[in-house]
């Protein structure tokens, strides 16, 4: 009606003069505004953090339509929380869920109005860019960074503080399989995304994946064939420790190794813990694991031995399965008797969980025995599983390893530096000793060592290694804290 209001008053003026011409200027406008034509706008689609999965399905098939249509380009970003269940185990559920609806709202901040955001499972966001004539795999790159910085900041949870790291895959329409016209679709392109972001998770946290076609030969964690295919692995020894440097906050110099099963696969290369050991689990070869991983880890104690380094003793991480086994403690005293190794050189490491939860004689028995025998009994991942002072005693617990969440960020804020505070008190006042996961910058390496926390482990001490790299990574390190600091000369 609008843009018919010229032609009505060029012709109310022709035919009854500027009168009429004043009338229907004024008055057709005054008309719509107040039937509300005026003031209604086109509706936009809700800001529903839990949009459901069909909702962005539409949305980005609709996306990948309109891009073929107009020769343009559109992409997907998968971002998964890594450690959501300790971070949902802490804070609870209906907490987390605040927290997620916060962080949509903080990726949002950082897209354009035309791309969409949302939450498609419990722990992964998905973002689907609007059609746009260029982006290429930089572009793509550089905000998959803005979209981990905004989730990765510093958030506020009930008075404390939470900091979490995300994963990434993403995907571009164009880099489909054959990326034809008939093979750009939504499912196509979100599945592609998801295959990335399994990608990256395999070798996180915070890692970045782009989608590339070889992927699509990888197969999932779980099928059939994964199955058949670790165990396979299990037998043939492409299953090994990698072994990662434990570091004294005194000395500096190495207190222990942890053994970490890693498979090395003759095609795809490293494959982590995260893909492989659901499938172990799936075919019951957890217990077998623990042997091949045991076996391993007394054998490279004698070699760190016969090559003159110092290594006082090497963690190993047993599973429920394995603690089960009432023959437990004779399988290990055997062992050590083997290698002709004292049992304190071994570390029995157990999560908490199983501390926190397991209601199993026999686990008992088996963690008390391995203690009377004399092996450490160290309490993995400390303060997720809410493990009570009196199972930790009940467990004869040595050593806790306090997780990653409490570690993050440590030297900058003040309440990570009072919580790890809390954990060394009570850990001083029970005469247990204490190991920090995780530690990744020199800045949390220097706060827990004011702290008081005795040992630190993570990226930023080592990254886990094959046992052949073992001996010229702990040689290099001893030189290092034996060599003096160079001392500049003063300028006059």
């Amino acid at each position: 009606m609008l843009a018919f209001l010229p032609a009505l008053a060029l012709g109310g003026f022709w035919l009854g003069g500027e009168g009429i011409l004043i009338i229907v200027a004024l008055g057709v406008p005054l008309c719509l505004a107040a039937s509300g034509v005026l003031t209604r706008t086109a509706s936009a689609p809700p800001a529903d953090s839990r949009m459901a999965e069909d909702g962005f399905d539409r949305a980005i098939n609709q996306a990948v339509r309109v891009a073929v249509q107009t020769s343009r380009r559109t992409g997907c970003i998968l971002l998964g929380l890594d450690d959501y269940i300790a971070l949902r185990d802490r804070f609870g559920a209906d907490t987390c869920d605040a927290l997620m609806s916060q962080l949509t709202d903080r990726l949002r901040s950082v897209l354009r109005s035309r791309d969409i955001v949302c939450r498609i499972e419990e722990s992964v966001f998905a973002v689907c860019i609007a059609p746009v004539r260029q982006l290429d795999l930089g572009n793509m790159l550089h905000m998959a960074g803005r979209l981990q910085s905004a989730l990765e900041d510093p958030i506020a949870i009930d008075d404390a503080t939470a900091y979490v790291t995300a994963s990434i895959g993403l995907a571009m329409d164009t880099g489909l399989q054959g990326a034809s016209t008939q093979e750009r679709t939504g499912p196509a392109l979100l599945n592609s995304a998801t295959i990335a972001l399994a990608e990256a998770r395999r070798h996180g946290p915070s890692a970045t994946r782009a989608f590339s076609r070889e992927m699509h030969n990888l197969p999932g964690p779980c099928d059939a064939a994964m199955v058949r295919e670790a165990a396979q692995a299990l037998e043939n020894g492409q299953i090994q420790p990698w072994f990662q440097p434990q570091v004294c906050t005194d000395t500096g110099r190495v207190s222990g190794f942890e053994a970490l099963a890693r498979w090395q696969h003759p095609t795809r290369g490293l494959i982590t813990p995260a893909e492989f050991l659901p499938a172990l689990q799936q075919g019951s070869r957890m217990e077998r694991l623990g042997e091949v991983m045991l076996y391993n880890a007394l054998a490279a104690l004698k070699s760190w031995d016969l090559a003159g380094i110092d290594v006082p003793h090497v963690g190993v991480n047993f599973c429920p399965e394995e603690l089960r086994n009432p023959n437990l403690v004779k399988k290990i005293e055997w062992e050590l008797d083997r290698f002709d190794l004292s049992p304190d050189r071994l570390a029995i490491e157990i999560l908490e969980t199983v501390v926190a939860s397991s209601p199993d004689d026999t686990v008992v028995r088996n963690i008390a025995g391995l203690s009377r025998l004399g092996c450490q009994i160290d309490l993995d991942d400390f303060g997720t599983g809410h493990a009570s002072i009196s199972s930790i005693r009940r467990f004869a617990v040595q050593r806790l390893k306090i997780d990653r969440s409490f570690v993050m960020k440590v030297d900058h804020d003040p309440e990570q530096q009072r919580m790890v505070s809390a954990i060394l008190t009570m850990a001083e006042q029970l005469g247990l000793a204490t190991l920090a996961e995780g530690v990744e910058t020199s800045g949390e390496h220097a706060m827990l060592a004011q702290l008081g926390c005795g040992h630190v482990q993570g990226y930023g001490i080592g990254r886990p290694m094959p046992l052949d790299q073992t001996v010229e990574w702990t040689r290099t390190h001893l030189a290092k804290l034996q060599t003096p600091p160079p001392i500049g000369r003063r300028i006059s």
